[in-house]
């Protein structure tokens, strides 16, 4: 099947209101309409040709694609939130919806993928997000509750803190509200996603850069360190910065002062830090994988995000604030939860903490037109948990070594499946990545050298 596109059919995708792109097996670019070249920066004729990855330079190219995973499992995969590093390298947020493509005969032979800008949105959320307060973290449980206790006096301080938990458990959250109950509260919150950012610009993204520090350096660029000026600097998760940045971020910290690529002369650094971490870094240190001073100059102030299983007491309440939230995006106006479907909530792990519950109750809202949300309006994967949980059934204290070989293979089975991407891994398994690192130190199965960059 030939699968460039023709006059008509680009003619046809340059009229639709959203980016559209088609690849072939191989990932390389057969069509490219002019909402996409908008959107990327990147013109149809240069597009034409390269593999995706090579364009779009996704948050999620490295493991986690959402059109390898339509072209692999044969499914659609809906609106998806990535972001992408345009021609002129700025970071653009988009939700991308992927099919397969197929020939005369039903076979797969590429994969077509929908852009829609989702800049605006986005910058709603960070309006959002600055008038996070204390009073934004819901909950009544314990864990929540002592929280309460420490977060003001720390709100009040200029310390680093280093907020600690889980994948889903509000770290970000907690960060805003650090920062917006501070005496910094006016001044800028700029967030670095460490794990987002490819290695290649992630010096030049904090640091900036001076004209001339490189070919395409064609003008000085401000720095994330810079425009945070005297507010606050947010490293979202930390532990996964390359050990050479690591190395500059201590010198920073010690030094209060940073150089620009190609700076002469060093600039002052006036934010405070604030960081956070799903990962175990105290385990990274031992391991050599995270620098020991580094880590203790992060953690003056430790806060610990609670995942959601210790919260039980918060559910029903987190659930119906979500639920309305939901309800009122969509134009509904819903009674609650039915017994039936809270049932299934209180019985839920949450491996994915506060951020799979406010999932499920978006989910809720869309598919629920009136009255109370039953048990079958729940995603299908609540009702249907897998046979075992990983971490619940699998590693028993008193497991047999047949059950431990078998959660070895399984687990080795899944690393090797998503190339060691750890994020993807963890998703398949149903469990956080601190629990997926924990059972990979158990087992002895470490990374691969030639996929380290994948981590």
């Amino acid at each position: 099947m030939d699968m460039t596109d023709t006059p008509t059919d680009n003619a046809i995708l340059n009229h639709l209101a959203v980016g559209v792109f088609t690849v072939d097996h191989a990932f390389r670019i057969t069509s490219f309409n002019k909402k996409a070249s908008e959107i990327t920066g990147f013109g149809r004729h240069k597009a034409l040709g390269r593999r995706c990855y090579e364009i779009f330079r996704a948050d999620t190219c490295s493991g986690n694609c959402p059109l390898k995973r339509a072209m692999e499992n044969n499914a659609e995969v809906i609106k998806q939130r990535v972001k992408i590093i345009s021609q002129n390298n700025r970071e653009v947020p988009v939700e991308v919806s992927t099919s397969v493509l197929r020939d005369r005969a039903g076979q797969v032979v590429g994969g077509v993928e929908t852009l829609l800008d989702d800049s605006a949105r986005t910058l709603l959320e960070k309006q959002i997000e600055r008038s996070y307060t204390f009073e934004d973290i819901l909950g009544r449980s314990k864990p929540i509750l002592d929280l309460f206790e420490i977060l003001p006096t720390m709100a009040a301080s200029d310390v680093t803190v280093l907020v600690q938990g889980e994948t889903g458990t509000g770290k970000g959250l907690i960060a805003h509200a650090l920062h917006n109950t501070s005496p910094r509260r006016e001044k800028p919150f700029v967030k670095v996603n460490c794990a987002a950012l490819p290695q290649n610009l992630l010096e030049s993204e904090l640091f900036g850069y001076r004209q001339g520090a490189f070919t395409d350096a064609r003008k000085d660029k401000p720095g994330l360190f810079e425009m945070a000026g005297a507010g606050t600097i947010f490293l979202d998760e930390v532990g996964d910065l390359p050990m050479a940045m690591q190395a500059k971020l201590l010198q920073v910290l010690e030094d209060r002062q940073y150089y620009a690529l190609g700076a002469v002369h060093p600039s002052r650094m006036r934010a405070r830090i604030l960081a956070s971490t799903n990962r175990d870094l105290e385990d990274m240190v031992a391991q050599g994988a995270f620098r020991g001073d580094l880590y203790y100059r992060l953690k003056v102030a430790v806060v610990e995000a609670p995942p959601l299983r210790n919260r039980q007491d918060d559910i029903l309440l987190l659930a119906q604030h979500f639920l309305r939230q939901a309800a009122a995006l969509e134009g509904k106006h819903l009674a609650g939860l039915a017994p039936d479907a809270l049932q299934v909530l209180m019985e839920h792990a949450w491996p994915g903490n506060v951020r799979e519950l406010k999932n499920v109750m978006d989910y809720a809202a869309l598919v629920c037109d009136q009255g109370m949300v039953r048990r079958e309006e729940l995603p299908r994967y609540l009702l249907h948990p897998p046979n075992c949980c990983l971490e619940a059934s699998l590693t028993p204290a008193e497991a047999e070594p047949p059950q431990r070989n078998q959660e070895q293979e399984r687990l080795a089975a899944t690393l090797n499946e998503h190339g060691w991407n750890r994020q993807a891994a963890a998703n398949s398994l149903g469990v956080s990545r601190t629990t997926l690192w924990r059972l990979m130190r158990k087992h002895n199965l470490g990374c691969p050298r030639s996929t380290e960059t994948l981590r």
